[in-house]
């Protein structure tokens, strides 16, 4: 049957018209994923990346080219005290109120380009803000620099050649992190460079050659230094040329083409004409006037190339943001679609698995254990139960209706096997059953045979042999009992009217174990208990003590305590012996609850049954008998103690006459 079942499904998955591979869940799985996936990763994830790359590039860029500025506006200071200072040294003091001034000046730019660096050292690139600390050293020794020319101890080689260290510091620390990710942005920062160099070659040429003039002369090396820094401004310029724009070219021809350039041209060429050390008739403020005009000038021109690059790098970002933020819009438009098949797709695949799992639980929780008891409580001769009709998945996947297939399948064979397994148990429960209650008839038959023996015999000695017969017969009984208990089975009743003192029921425990002599009654609140269940706890009771005894040292005693514990009776076996483990010792209370199922231990292998004494599983029984509660506790320094908890229906008062027994 189960063949044509799936030669069925078969032929009905090959008749369905749905997408290629949408009978499996495989194929639904990959179909859903598979698409969306690839063009998230690759549109969304790739386009994302570019365009944060692209927006976080030019936000650095702006906020580099930002600080560059302000780097200029520095360099242009400390040109201006340079030109001031070889001027003051040359000869000119009409510059000393001058160089007070620029001086203050130039601390005041220092101090707000070093702010500035501290609030926006975040957004520059590390070699930036590496470069532009190390450039801060020489700027600092511009202190001692100035020391010596207010003392008048200065040299002015060595002067303009601190101040020139000074600002070339800075301009290389411009050149550090000079953006190249933008091809447009990256021209402008380098051509932005080039022109800072030449106009630094201007400014030094501004400063020698005041000093020089106002000197009247060039002193030994002084014409040299002239020609090289004049070579430096050529080689800068011609650079710029190459990077710059024709605005920004333009820019730059206007610059050199005012009148004051023109003038400044002049001035180069009788500075030239005086290379022998002749004479030199040029005015010193005239010179530093209009070489300080072609100078601002050129800075007039460099911060028009900075605006033109941080405006770039501010469009570059706006265009990067528009594009990331469609990026973003794309992956949300394709997350939903996936959103959208995915909810589709599982729907299809959880409504059938859900209504599979509904099976599998009325199997599990209903079907089966009903048909179980349904066989353990039919005649021996009455048929199985029928074998349900399946039930119909519509829309469900060819792995799930295999499933369920399969599940019809585990099904019948557990009902078959539980079939089985309940004429077994039920033949093995009454086979031991019947072994008990044969067992027991002896015994008794043997009991009493031996009674009459003993009330015959006269001899002491073989009276006492007789009386440990009969104590060998006790237990035996006791343990044809047992094997009563855990096949669920009453033993003949053995009740008293009345109530029987707990004294007694505790010496009667006591004289069904081996080693009756090692049992101490320490100390036992006298309490009554009810006749019907005197026989059982006794026998609950001689379990536990027999267990004492046989887990503690030979030459230790088993202590006995009872006492009343509000409308509950107390009773607590106590030995001194090795103790058990926490979990074997839990696992023992479980079995002592009697919840753990002690025939099954018998007729039926169990974990605990390889663990645990066969006591366990009587007390279990006659505990859930009784209603008590029994429980092991670690006793204080060594041992086991079993507590066992009557509940208040099992006690009374004693009368003044007891029953005994």
């Amino acid at each position: 049957m189960t063949a044509n079942v799936m030669t069925a499904l078969r032929s009905t998955a090959l008749r369905s018209h749905t997408l290629p591979g949408w009978n499996s869940i495989r194929g639904r799985v990959a179909i859903v994923l598979a698409v969306p996936t690839c063009l998230l990763l690759t549109l969304v994830g790739l386009g994302v990346a570019d365009r944060a790359a692209a927006w976080s590039a030019a936000r650095g860029t702006e906020t580099h080219v930002g600080v560059l500025l302000r780097v200029q506006d520095l360099v242009r200071e400390v040109q201006r005290e340079r030109g001031l200072t070889n001027g003051l040294l040359g000869g000119a003091e009409e510059y000393r109120d001058d160089v007070t001034a620029q001086r203050e000046r130039t601390d005041e730019t220092r101090r707000t380009l070093r702010a500035l660096l501290q609030d926006e050292s975040g957004d520059l690139p590390g070699a930036a803000v590496s470069a532009l600390r190390d450039a801060d050293v020489p700027l600092a020794a511009l202190t001692s620099t100035r020391t010596a020319v207010d003392a008048g101890t200065a040299d002015r080689t060595a002067t303009l050649r601190a101040y020139t260290t000074a600002v070339t510091a800075l301009i290389d620390a411009e050149s550090a992190g000079v953006p190249d990710g933008d091809r447009g942005i990256a021209r402008g920062a380098q051509a932005l460079q080039a022109l800072a160099r030449a106009t630094e070659a201007v400014a030094l040429e501004r400063g020698s050659l005041n000093g020089v003039f106002a000197a009247g002369r060039f002193r030994s090396g002084e014409y040299l230094a002239f020609t090289e820094v004049r070579a430096t401004r050529v080689a800068a310029l011609s650079q710029f040329r190459q990077l710059a724009g024709s605005s920004q070219e333009s820019a730059l021809d206007d610059a050199f083409a005012t009148a004051a350039a023109r003038r400044v041209t002049d001035y180069e060429a009788r500075a030239e004409r005086g290379a022998d050390g002749s004479a030199l008739e040029v005015d010193p403020a005239r010179w530093w006037a209009d070489m300080t005009t072609l100078v601002d000038d050129l800075h007039a021109v460099q911060k028009d190339i900075g605006d033109d690059v941080r405006g770039r790098a501010a469009d570059t970002g706006s265009d990067a943001t528009g594009e990331l933020y469609g990026f973003l819009a794309l992956g949300a438009l394709i997350l939903a679609v996936v959103a959208a098949l995915a909810v589709f797709s599982a729907r299809s695949i959880t409504r059938p698995l859900g209504a599979l799992a509904d099976e599998a639980d009325a199997v599990a929780g209903t079907r089966l254990p009903a048909a179980v008891r349904r066989i353990q409580e039919a005649a021996p001769d009455n048929a199985g139960p029928d074998r349900p009709e399946p039930s119909a998945l519509p829309g469900a996947a060819r792995e799930i209706r295999r499933l369920a297939a399969a599940l019809r399948n585990v099904e019948h064979t557990a009902v078959g096997l539980a079939v089985e397994q309940a004429v077994l148990r039920r033949t093995s429960t009454q086979s031991l059953a019947g072994l008990g209650r044969r067992n027991q008839s002896l015994l008794n038959r043997q009991l009493g045979l031996i009674t009459t023996l003993e009330s015959q015999e006269l001899d002491p000695a073989a009276l006492a042999e007789l009386f440990e017969l009969d104590h060998l017969a006790t237990r035996m009984l006791r343990n044809a009992e047992s094997l009563l208990v855990l096949a669920g089975e009453e033993s003949p009743a053995r009740s008293w009217e009345g109530t029987v003192a707990v004294t007694d029921v505790v010496r009667s425990a006591v004289s069904e174990v081996e080693q009756y002599r090692r049992v101490v009654a320490a100390d036992i609140e006298q309490c009554g208990i009810r006749g019907h269940c005197v026989a059982e706890l006794s026998h609950l009771l001689a379990e536990l003590v027999e267990n004492a005894l046989v887990f503690s040292p030979p030459q230790q005693h088993v202590e006995v305590y009872g006492w009343r514990d509000a409308g509950e009776y107390c009773i607590a076996v106590v030995d001194r012996g090795a103790g058990m483990s926490p979990p074997r010792m839990a696992e023992a209370n479980e079995v002592l609850s009697g919840r753990d199922g002690a025939s099954d231990t018998v007729l039926g292998p169990r974990r605990t049954g390889a663990a645990l004494t066969l006591g366990h599983h009587v007390v279990g029984a006659l505990a859930s008998r009784l209603g008590a509660h029994v429980e092991l506790r670690p006793t204080h320094g060594t041992g086991v103690s079993a507590f066992v908890a009557l509940p208040a229906a099992l006690v009374q008062e004693l009368p003044s006459q007891a029953a005994t027994v």
